[in-house]
């Protein structure tokens, strides 16, 4: 386990693969269509959080004006339909695969499944499930079958990167999914103000109720929901506040252990890790997979038209 962040939802250390075994997407990517992805102007906007809540070490502040350039972004998350159309391309195997086994929500599990799981230390909700793929989330016996509009989970940076790579994409830069996840507003905590319910509406899928011990699902989902479920920012993005974490291009710190995550996902809640906030941040190790870790792509603005 390496020295990055380690929020209550987020396990870490799935170990290395090694690289001159990763199975790689074709050398020519395919140019899959723009459908669902919004352009944005790019510019200059406050990026970070004074107002921390609890996490001075993720490193949210201090406020500062960045630039980020034009570019073109997924309105939503990479769904399981999508990856499928990757695999399926080019026969990826994923790191989950790989190695063997995923991190899955215990309370996912059944009872035989759950015992004699390993589980994290500082994070015991999590099982360590053998079998846990994109494709079988919950271990042997699961499937996505009825999940195809659900964001693809148990991936790792590398295999986000792969699919990226494959599209002719990339992942987004920290900055650039911040600004996007704003929406145009300057400084709010979450991408459509400062109120979490504003009127009693529900605007993302977190944990709701008492963790970890009983979610509510009050906002209509435990696990995940469809990429497009709430209503969008204002630039047309959806759920970038819960659902699942999103990986970003960006290492951690020089010690380049880990890649930047960010969003929060289903099972953030603010009695231990309210990092759903659009400024909050958090890491794990690029081959780290997980039930509620997913991601979504950019394309500069200068390639979309060549």
């Amino acid at each position: 386990m390496h020295d990055s962040p380690s929020p209550c939802c987020m396990p870490s250390g799935g170990g290395q693969a090694p690289e001159r075994h990763r199975i790689l997407p074709p050398p020519t990517p395919r140019r899959a269509a723009d459908d669902g992805m919004v352009a944005l102007p790019g510019g200059e906007f406050l990026m970070g959080a004074e107002d921390t809540e609890g996490f001075p070490a993720d490193g949210e502040g201090p406020v500062r004006t960045v630039r980020v350039e034009p570019f073109r972004i997924d309105a939503c998350a990479v769904t399981n339909e999508r990856f499928a159309e990757f695999v399926a391309d080019t026969g990826y195997v994923t790191d989950a695969e790989r190695l063997g086994w995923s991190y899955v929500f215990a309370g996912f599990l059944p009872a035989a499944l759950r015992r004699g799981a390993p589980r994290p230390e500082h994070t015991p909700w999590w099982c360590g499930v053998a079998g846990a793929v994109w494709n079988r989330p919950e271990g042997p016996g699961s499937t996505v079958e009825e999940r195809a509009d659900h964001p693809v989970v148990h991936v790792s940076w590398h295999d986000a990167a792969a699919y990226a790579a494959w599209a002719g994409k990339r992942l987004p830069s920290e900055a650039e999914w911040e600004y996007a996840a704003r929406g145009g507003l300057e400084q709010r905590r979450y991408p459509w103000g400062d109120e979490l319910d504003p009127g009693g509406e529900y605007r993302c899928n977190i944990w709701r109720g008492t963790f970890p011990t009983k979610n509510t699902a009050a906002d209509g989902y435990r696990g995940t929901a469809p990429v497009d479920a709430f209503e969008p920012n204002d630039f047309g993005l959806h759920n970038v506040s819960g659902n699942v974490w999103e990986w970003c291009a960006d290492w951690w710190s020089g010690e380049r252990a880990a890649r930047v995550i960010r969003g929060g996902s289903y099972m953030c809640h603010k009695s231990y890790c309210n990092r759903y906030r659009v400024a909050a941040r958090s890491a794990n190790t690029p081959d780290s997979s997980s039930g509620h870790t997913g991601f979504r792509c950019v394309r500069g603005a200068d390639i979309m038209h060549g």
